[in-house]
């Protein structure tokens, strides 16, 4: 049986230790239990809000619309049987929303706003919400 050299494995660990940087997040997280039909049941998403935006992994999004206390019903985006039972979701914090400004005239996009046109991703100058009240076409006049 070789001899252990304590003091290298020592000396190696502490090298190590040195370049350690800890790295802290919080992410917003769910749970999928139940999935059918393009709508999805999700637990543990207690800060959500109405029409937000989803990520439920492998590039599907989705999008909360039916808030109760203790689930979040949520309309998925993509392709539904990706999504499982069990499967984690993350909350976004951002509202549905489509990128807006002359980089967007002439692309093709799908209803996310995401470039299928293979020209690259779209330079936008910000984003509107998909839900909001349309502008007022003529002023009534007494």
């Amino acid at each position: 049986m070789p001899d252990i050299n304590s003091d290298a494995i020592l000396k190696t660990l502490e090298a190590e230790l040195k370049g350690f940087t800890a790295k802290v997040s919080e992410d917003k997280v769910g749970t999928v239990i139940e999935v059918g039909d393009g709508i999805a049941r999700i637990a543990g998403l207690k800060d959500c809000m109405a029409s937000e935006m989803l990520e439920f992994g492998k590039g599907v999004k989705g999008v909360a619309l039916n808030l109760e206390e203790t689930q979040v019903g949520a309309m998925i985006l993509g392709d539904y049987l990706e999504i499982k039972e069990g499967d984690v979701v993350k909350s976004t914090g951002k509202i549905l929303s489509v990128p807006v400004g002359p980089g967007i005239v002439g692309r093709v996009v799908n209803p996310l706003g995401e470039p299928v046109d293979g020209a690259g991703p779209i330079k936008a100058d910000g984003s509107n919400p998909v839900e909001r009240i349309a502008p007022r076409v003529i002023t009534n006049r007494h």
